[in-house]
């Protein structure tokens, strides 16, 4: 029996290690300064709804933004836009790697060559780069989407899938290491280790096509990012698994479409557009002399078709353009 699915709202929907500065200070100016924003992938909602906040602060800050990103979530790809934004020396970088590891060698030159840099969403292992690291908590949004299935009625005992993008990746790795623990805790079965889509739904939809014929009795999946929950609930329906209930990370449009048509039944929706705004506002600290906040994390949101009408969480919806 599925219970009806209460969500518990933060005040602000912001939970930060520190106060925020303010964008500009009295005695030092942004205005002029030029600021690229490296995304993770272009064309995911998640990331044009961070450009969007961080345009929104550049421009009132009175910077230049250019905003720039690969074809796919890959470092192999990303690492030689890192270097030809280098060949720029832009005044800061925003900027969410694509690996823990590969991606600190372009960020920390960089860094030695004068660009302010601040990590967005994603983070690299070295502590030494970036003036400021801004994400979602992602743990506890991995903790919330097994809290999830387990308001949409699934019981201890029960098997579950977490099907993630690539090995390596702070974001996703972080949502795997709080579902699994939370999972834990509730008492459901892991059938399998973390599955891997490297980012793309085809991939995604054949991952659980194939773990559904090997566990028609699989209750419940968690997708750790928007393209992942595409791919899965695209398999779910074509496999006619109306019973699997589904976990999403993000909320993109198509998402809320899935959400909407019952083939996804929780999104687990992060603050994008809030995050490129302080990447913005830490950058400009940096860059004034203010005072700038290390660590900040962001709170998630669950949705579901009980509250997605609710502005308290509709408002947390990703843009498809800004």
């Amino acid at each position: 029996m599925k219970r009806t699915f209460a969500v518990a709202l933060v005040a602000g929907a912001i939970a930060v290690t520190g106060a925020l500065p303010a964008l500009a200070q009295d005695d030092m100016s942004a205005e002029g300064k030029t600021v690229t924003l490296m995304v993770g992938v272009k064309g995911d909602p998640f990331y044009i709804s961070m450009e969007c906040g961080a345009r929104e602060a550049a421009e009132a800050a009175g910077m230049s933004l250019d905003v720039q990103g690969p074809d796919r979530f890959d470092v192999i790809l990303q690492n030689p836009m890192l270097d030809a934004v280098a060949a720029s020396a832009p005044d800061a970088l925003l900027v969410a790697p694509n690996d823990r590891t590969a991606s600190a060698g372009p960020l920390a030159n960089m860094q030695e060559n004068g660009t302010t840099v601040v990590l967005v969403d994603t983070i690299v292992d070295d502590p030494t780069i970036g003036v400021s690291r801004i994400a979602t908590d992602n743990f506890l949004g991995g903790v919330k989407a097994a809290e999830a299935l387990d308001v949409l009625g699934l019981e201890a005992g029960d098997k579950v899938l977490v099907i993630s993008t690539n090995p390596g990746v702070s974001s996703v790795d972080a949502r795997v290491d709080g579902f699994n623990e939370k999972a834990a805790e509730l008492g459901y079965e892991l059938v399998a280790e973390t599955q891997y889509s490297n980012n793309e739904a085809s991939v995604a939809a054949q991952i659980i096509s194939a773990q559904l014929q090997a566990d028609p009795d699989l209750a419940g999946v968690f997708a750790t990012n928007l393209f992942t929950a595409q791919g899965v609930s695209t398999g779910v329906r074509q496999a006619g698994a109306e019973d699997v209930q589904v976990v999403g990370f993000d909320a993109g449009p198509d998402q809320v479409l899935q959400l909407q048509a019952g083939d996804v039944q929780a999104l687990v929706a992060q603050q994008p557009f809030t995050i490129g705004q302080m990447g913005i506002e830490q950058a400009v600290a940096a860059l004034t002399g203010g005072e700038v906040t290390p660590e900040i994390q962001t709170e998630s949101t669950v949705v579901t078709m009980d509250n997605i009408d609710d502005p308290e969480v509709n408002k947390f919806l990703y843009k498809s353009d800004c």
